[in-house]
């Protein structure tokens, strides 16, 4: 009897877990981002898709310029002390080493940022940005908007993968922000605030002019010493006509 009570006392225990592992699933794979129907879709329209491409009369790796921008409705914007300092890698079509940009000459922190020709970005909600980064050193990638205003915020989402491009996203609304110098792409402190004030607090992001990615720190050259490395840029949001 002793036994018998024992294994049901066990069964009971693991169908129980069973239950709660079953309850706990959805959770979890919304965490990880998949696993559940629906999976991939998302509540806001892609707003823009950067898309990088090579065109017939670029030859390995060169600087990166509007041409290499496969959406037509975008400006490329660069900005920096070294504004052209970015360049192509990869190859085309290729699944291991996608056509991408690569930051490792920049010899002082930029930014790339990318402007829609008619319309501003509503990125309020469940705004989000859909990268593809790989990086080396201390190195990260983080977010950076340009304001209808002209205010640019660089954002604390500090985004990371050194053995390979990984592709994530990033929710808007989880960010925070510290206004950036657009001249020499640094944080600075909030006018008006209290001692060591940086954080902007709630930012008007329903007319957003320029989005793009920030690196804060300069690069070490060719080799794996310091750089980032994007392949993916996509902004989801909704349109605002300018």
């Amino acid at each position: 009897m002793l036994r018998h009570a024992s294994v049901k006392s066990i069964v009971g225990c693991v169908l129980a877990l069973g239950m709660v592992l079953a309850m706990s699933a959805p959770r979890l794979a919304l965490a990880q981002g998949g696993g559940t129907a629906g999976a991939g879709r998302s509540a806001v329209p892609m707003f823009f898709d950067a898309n990088w491409t090579q065109p017939a009369s670029q030859d390995g790796q060169t600087k990166v310029v509007q041409e290499n921008i496969g959406d037509s409705n975008l400006e490329l914007m660069q900005y920096g002390l070294h504004e052209s300092c970015l360049l192509t890698s990869g190859v085309p079509g290729s699944e291991t080493r996608p056509f991408s940009v690569w930051s490792g000459e920049c010899e002082s922190p930029f930014a790339t940022m990318f402007r829609h020709k008619t319309n501003y970005v509503d990125l309020t909600g469940e705004a989000k940005i859909r990268w593809a980064v790989k990086t080396s050193g201390f190195h990260v990638v983080r977010p950076v908007v340009k304001l209808a205003d002209g205010t640019m915020l660089v954002g604390d989402t500090a985004v990371e993968s050194v053995p390979f491009l990984l592709q994530s996203e990033v929710p808007v609304a989880a960010i925070r922000w510290i206004t950036l110098d657009p001249e020499r792409v640094v944080t600075m402190g909030r006018r008006g605030g209290a001692f060591n004030a940086i954080w902007v607090p709630e930012p008007d992001l329903s007319r957003v002019d320029e989005v793009g990615f920030v690196d804060l720190m300069p690069a070490s050259g060719h080799g794996a010493g310091g750089y980032i490395h994007v392949s993916e840029f996509q902004v989801y949001g909704s349109p605002v006509a300018r």
